[in-house]
């Protein structure tokens, strides 16, 4: 499988809509890391954001808001944020 700009990106938004849990997102980008196929026009940003997301699961690292922010505009893309009644 071919990862993508969109493809990490739509991961990252899946984990902040609360669709899939961290040790899900970072399950992704561990594999995501061994077997695919980063673009090859996007190589290092792909391998900078998939790595980062990778240790996401470590104290040490985890994975705040600002460094979703931080990402998703490494990938070409900014989170929006909506309010609405619960």
């Amino acid at each position: 499988m071919t990862i993508t700009k969109q493809i990490a990106a739509e991961k990252l938004a899946a984990y902040l809509h609360h669709e899939i849990t961290l040790d899900t997102l970072v399950d992704w980008a561990e594999r995501a890391l061994l077997d695919a196929d980063l673009l090859s026009d996007d190589t290092a940003t792909l391998s900078d954001v998939i790595a980062r997301i990778g240790v996401a699961d470590v104290r040490a690292f985890g994975l705040a808001w600002e460094d979703c922010e931080e990402l998703l505009h490494k990938l070409g893309y900014a989170p929006r944020v909506e309010i609405v009644p619960v």
